[in-house]
């Protein structure tokens, strides 16, 4: 798979395969394409060259096949991305009822468990606005979960939270890696890729650079790339 934006090429002859029930983590220095490769798997960007397929199935360009395979796939991002005006509740009823046909009591029943699994059965009523950073990024993984999604994708999920809140988010997380949900993950938390992740797919400049288990990756670099890398971060 190829993507440019305009004369940058900004990932190149990217080859990945996830496996069902794996944990991938995608790490290397800004601007090495993570957050590009994690966005065109759902299409949120748009690729040049190459294909992709879930499940067997090519990823349509647009269309209500997109929407379709789109609602297998569930996001998360940096920013939280949940619905102001609704409470925490609605924003994880709206997509089922809308989506998946759900009725309502099934959609409220579905969301009432998933909260209760982040630790928010508590917040139900409330607004957005009111939960702090970690609880509003702890919704909207829910909000994911409650489509059923085949595989999960996370965006650097904790880089814009403080860090007494990350670990809460990170352990949603890891207790979704433990069960065996398929997930990619893009993050600078060396110590969640070392701990949860399958596999450790290194990036720069737009290349994997290697893809390898996380004990091997994090002991033994083969690039000096990764050296390199590691070296810095490490250090802190």
């Amino acid at each position: 798979m190829n993507k440019h934006f305009g004369s940058l090429h900004v990932l190149r002859d990217i080859d990945l395969t996830v496996s069902r029930n794996e944990v991938v983590v995608l790490i290397g220095p800004s601007g090495s394409g993570k957050s590009t490769l994690c966005r065109t798997i759902n299409r949120l960007e748009t690729i040049d060259s190459g294909s992709i397929t879930i499940d067997g199935r090519p990823l349509p360009a647009e269309g209500r096949g997109l929407a379709r395979l789109r609602s297998e796939v569930g996001m998360v991002f940096q920013s939280f991305n949940l619905f102001a005006h609704k409470t925490v509740l609605e924003n994880l009823t709206l997509a089922q009822i809308k989506v998946r046909k759900r009725s309502k009591a099934e959609a409220d029943k579905k969301a009432r468990e998933l909260l209760d699994r982040v630790g928010l059965a508590d917040q139900a009523p409330k607004y957005p606005a009111q939960l702090s950073g970690g609880q509003q990024q702890r919704v909207a993984i829910a909000r994911s979960l409650a489509m059923d999604p085949k595989v999960m994708l996370f965006d650097e999920p904790t880089s814009a939270l403080d860090p007494e809140m990350i670990n809460e988010v990170l352990e949603v997380m890891r207790t979704l890696a433990v069960e065996g949900m398929t997930m990619v993950v893009v993050t600078h938390e060396m110590g969640f890729a070392r701990s949860a992740a399958n596999r450790v797919v290194f990036m720069a400049d737009g290349r994997i650079m290697e893809s390898r288990r996380p004990e091997d990756f994090f002991d033994h670099p083969e690039t000096d790339r990764a050296k390199d890398f590691l070296s810095k971060i490490l250090k802190h």
